[in-house]
């Protein structure tokens, strides 16, 4: 039958914009991580270190829908830099982006309060709009009843619900997305502006109403909840807890990864020696052995470790704790002058420092946010386990302690101590000597306990692995080019007696820095390691491992940390270690904190407090173990 003339059919759009907004820890994440799976791009907003997320999926329809994943808000009164590109992107008015054709508003089913606040702004936004109701399922399980249809009516906006890890209600979601996207002209006047206390207050009201007229208790309260709170968040018992699975995380990350570790380092092992075996030797075989593939396969072989570290970050996210474990944490920290919102950041910072720094954006105060900001480095950052996993299997035997514990994952714990204890101690001196004055309280939501859907945490490993990967390829693979051109270059003169290494650029730079070094028991390969390090830490192992090959003579070439056993002192090893626990070695850290604060006076006070305590213990440390005969 022919379509009748005389209707206006609605205009097909062949792509669509939509954006995801809701409260932090209402499984947004882990909806446009259902939505899009892997065809994802994370980036920063122009001009911000905000993270932009944004992934592509078709349809059944057919269209492409751009899905991009706003930071979390509660509000659209923002305080803090997150929220202002939430709120930006909302209206339309962030720089750089296009408006949304649709919103979609990911709500918590089991604790809808803060978020109808939110959607009743949004309303007044006119921007066409969903409400998911996501993790249904567990709402279901506590037995809370919603009356959706009713909240339907009340915010006047369709609902969906959804179990993201579970890809439930997705097909309706996309249903009601295209049908918002295709009545996008419809759309009524932004009538939201900057509330006043006034406002606000109606404004809580009305949600407080919404709430109780669509959303009724569990006729039997969940107490299963409680209980684990009980022991969890006890002052004494829920601080050992912690401290035990963080023990249990380093632990693992020694022994779980040792089978992986020997199968990748044995695979770049005959992989050099295929080289060397098949190509005729001179410069093009020791660039390909001794520069990129000893370079980058020394850094590679961390791998395992790191994806374990953030298996556990992951499983503790996913589950619920991790806000727990911040609850947990605000008294110590509020006792060093941190706001107990910098635990966050820090813990990120176990990661990396650069996305660590960036999310110290959720803390108001500047005065809290800059505390946090200078202290988030000294946090054991993954870059780092490639250099302390290589100086503890090299000088710490691989022995038990009591039968059960290992020695190296407890000195690979105590090094994470180190850096956590010293954060406390610098943040306590800065807002005792600097900035005076209480913190803020600390207020937050604790999310429903669940499950880690296996998926999620699957696809979150795997962003990460090739992450890392990637930098093995985009920083350090070009850095030993350089270092092995350094270390090769000039030849030693005619006559020469010492190794070639020692006439090249890097030994005669590592030689000339070598004075300032040699107090606290570095040699000039561990000096000249320290240079390119600065690029990112894990780049020390893969110049050591550069220089050292191309500086071996017959015989001499093995493993890495056996060259290292045989060529350093346990006394300059624990030194290095030492360095490395304080050293800023890393200078897209520092360039991220000009960005947030946007100063340089920050980074330099950075960089000159950090130098200066790394100088200091590794001294202390060295001069220690040489007087107790480990020199």
């Amino acid at each position: 039958m022919a379509p009748d003339s005389g209707a206006a059919a609605p205009p097909v759009i062949d792509t669509a914009r939509i954006a995801l907004v809701g409260n932090p820890n209402s499984g947004k994440t882990a909806l446009f991580n259902a939505l899009t799976g892997s065809r994802q791009k994370v980036a920063n907003y122009a001009g911000v270190t905000v993270e932009r997320k944004e992934g592509v999926l078709t349809a059944p329809s057919g269209r492409q829908i751009r899905v991009l994943d706003l930071p979390g808000t509660y509000s659209l009164r923002a305080r803090s830099p997150d929220e202002v590109v939430t709120r930006d992107a909302v209206l339309g008015k962030l720089a750089g982006e296009d408006a949304p054709q649709a919103l979609v508003c990911v709500a918590d089913a089991t604790n809808l309060r803060l978020v109808l606040r939110l959607a009743l702004e949004l309303k007044q936004v006119g921007r066409p709009f969903v409400l998911a109701l996501n993790m249904f399922d567990i709402a279901q399980r506590q037995g809370l009843r919603i009356d959706v249809e009713r909240l339907q009516a009340e915010i006047g906006a369709p609902i969906v619900t959804t179990v993201a890890t579970r890809k439930r209600g997705l097909p309706e979601l996309l249903e009601k997305v295209e049908a918002l996207v295709d009545r996008e002209a419809l759309s009524g006047d932004n009538v939201w502006h900057e509330p006043s206390p006034a406002e606000i207050r109606a404004a809580h009201a009305e949600a407080q109403r919404i709430f109780k007229l669509c959303v009724k208790p569990p006729e039997r309260p969940d107490t299963m909840t409680g209980k684990i709170d009980d022991v969890l968040l006890h002052p004494a018992a829920g601080l050992v807890i912690l401290l035990g699975l963080l023990f249990v995380m380093f632990q693992a990350v020694f022994t779980w990864a040792t089978p992986a570790m020997d199968i990748i380092d044995g695979g770049f092992a005959a992989l050099i020696e295929l080289t060397n075996t098949r190509l005729p030797q001179g410069l093009l075989t020791s660039f390909i052995a001794d520069g990129l593939i000893a370079g980058v396969g020394s850094v590679l072989v961390f791998l395992p470790q790191i994806l374990i570290l953030f298996f556990f970050i992951l499983l503790l996210e996913d589950s619920g704790y991790m806000a727990r474990a911040a609850f947990l944490m605000d008294k110590i920290m509020g006792g060093a002058g941190l706001h107990g919102r910098a635990f966050i950041p820090l813990l990120s910072s176990f990661a990396c420092a650069i996305p660590g720094i960036m999310s110290t954006r959720v803390i108001d105060n500047r005065q809290d946010r800059l505390t946090t900001i200078l202290v988030a480095p000294l946090m054991t950052c993954s870059a780092r386990i490639p250099v302390y996993t290589l100086i503890i299997g090299a000088f710490i035997p691989n022995q038990t302690v009591w039968g059960v514990l290992s020695l190296q994952g407890l000195v690979m714990f105590g090094l994470y101590a180190s850096g956590i204890v010293s954060a406390l101690l610098v943040s306590f001196v800065i807002r005792r000597v600097f900035w005076r004055g209480a913190v803020e309280p600390f207020m937050m939501e604790l999310p429903t306990y669940r499950w880690p859907e296996p998926r999620n945490v699957l696809m979150n490993l795997w962003t990460r692995a090739r992450i890392f990967i990637s930098r093995a390829g985009r920083i350090i693979m070009p850095l030993m080019v350089l270092v092995w051109v350094l270390s090769t270059f000039p030849y030693p003169p005619e006559g020469a007696t010492g190794p070639a290494i020692d006439y090249s650029i890097a030994g005669q730079l590592g030689q000339f820095l070598a004075p300032l070094m040699a107090p606290i028991g570095f040699n000039w390969q561990m000096t000249v390691a320290l240079i390119p390090g600065m690029a990112a830490r894990e780049v020390a192992v893969a110049v050591l491992g550069t220089v050292y090959a191309v500086g071996g003579e017959d015989g001499e070439t093995g493993a890495l940390s056996t060259l290292l056993k045989n060529q350093w002192s346990l006394a300059s090893a624990l030194s290095f270690l030492a360095w490395y626990v304080f050293a800023p070695q890393c200078l897209p850290t520092l360039g991220v904190v000009k960005r947030e604060t946007n100063s340089w006076v920050w980074p330099t006070v950075m960089f000159v407090y950090m130098v200066g305590l790394a100088y200091i213990a590794a001294f202390i440390t060295y001069h220690v173990a040489v007087a107790l005969g480990a020199g």
